[in-house]
């Protein structure tokens, strides 16, 4: 049976399991997305019960070798507080996104970090930087599972982008030139070449912020959501038509 010790973590989700347990799934830097049961968890007692809360950074020791390992220990790592508001239920749609798109057991170090850093952001009071953190995480977790294209060259023919153009995202597509009945949403040559730079960073996260904060706000979460929504294969996700619901109350 093997035993993995202090693993960096955070919750995704939670499901009850028993009267007293839970099922999470829980995104880890050197192990990906792994299922866990946490024995006794939902007990007033449990050492578990005020830890395993989502969007903060834990250290987990887990075992076992069947595809729902056992979870031997919890320890919040501190840093930062509770997202709330906006910022709580934008944390819970990054999590809805890696529990779509990662396959468990695949790690993404990488992926781990930008996440860490999107939620540190979510965290930061007053701050005004949650939709670029989003668009940043969305960007680079598109590249992550392999279907966000090379955003400088035109992906059907590899040509450069046309300095004078606007160019879409389309599923299967990749980067094409606008057409009339494209609508609205499009990004110039200029606009895709800087977030393809800022992907090529040594820090991409960090450098994605202050393109996508530059950058038309409803066009770059049009073209990215349509992408997200086709790999998701979903019309729209839960936390979006949670918010929906939200407004119209």
């Amino acid at each position: 049976m093997k035993r993995i010790h202090d693993e960096p973590a955070y919750v995704l989700h939670r499901y009850d399991w028993s009267e007293s347990s839970l099922i999470l799934e829980v995104f880890t830097r050197h192990h990906g997305r792994v299922a866990l049961v946490a024995k006794g968890a939902k007990r007033p007692s449990s050492n578990f019960r005020p830890v395993l809360l989502p969007l903060q950074p834990l250290r987990l020791s887990f075992g076992g070798d069947a595809e729902i390992r056992t979870l031997k220990a919890a320890e919040w790592v501190g840093g930062h507080v509770m997202p709330t508001g906006e910022a709580l239920l934008s944390g819970t749609y990054l999590n809805e996104l890696l529990l779509r798109l990662l396959a468990r057991d695949d790690a993404h170090a990488a992926l781990f970090d930008a996440y860490a850093a999107a939620v540190r952001v979510l965290a930061t009071p007053g701050t005004e930087l949650v939709q670029p953190a989003l668009r940043a995480f969305e960007l680079l977790l598109l590249r992550e599972v392999g279907v966000l294209p090379q955003l400088d060259v035109q992906t059907a023919t590899l040509a450069p982008l046309d300095a004078a153009q606007a160019y879409v995202l389309v599923p299967e597509g990749g980067l094409r030139e606008r057409h009339e009945d494209d609508g609205a949403g499009a990004l110039a040559a200029g606009e895709w070449a800087a977030l393809q730079a800022a992907l090529d960073a040594d820090a991409p996260f960090a450098a994605l912020l202050p393109v996508c904060a530059d950058l038309p706000a409803s066009a770059l979460r049009t073209q990215l959501r349509s992408l997200l929504h086709y790999h998701c294969g979903v019309g729209m996700l839960r936390t979006r038509q949670l918010l929906i619901d939200l407004q119209r109350l």
